[in-house]
């Protein structure tokens, strides 16, 4: 799965926290503050994210609407996976990113590898 820039990672965050279709003008919106951007860069940036298989979309009069294919955690996942591919699944790495962990996100951890591996 490929990275993500910075604007569209952006974009997928507002997506994400919306957790419904939204139009373009709507994306638009929801990135203010922050980012003033033209409706149609924000329309060419939702494109390629549906053209890269994250957002699905539908014709709603004359508007798409787009949501998220994949859940925030879910992409994650998916990232931290090819990652790990990428690297060889090595052990190493896995121990070197478990060292930089808080004690908050060990524990976040276990919990979840008691729910995996019952």
């Amino acid at each position: 799965m490929n990275r993500l820039g910075e604007l569209e990672a952006q974009v997928m965050l507002r997506i994400w926290r919306r957790n419904s279709p939204a139009s373009v003008r709507e994306v638009q919106e929801a990135l203010l503050p922050d980012r003033e951007l033209a409706y149609t860069t924000v329309m060419t940036v939702l494109d390629k994210l549906f053209r890269k298989g994250l957002l699905r979309r539908r014709l709603v009069g004359r508007a798409y609407l787009y949501e998220a294919v994949y859940s925030r955690d879910a992409h994650t996942a998916e990232l931290m996976r090819d990652d790990w591919i990428s690297g060889g699944g090595r052990a190493g790495a896995l121990v070197h990113f478990v060292e930089g962990m808080t004690p908050e996100q060990i524990e976040a951890l276990r919990d979840a590898l008691r729910v995996a591996l019952p």
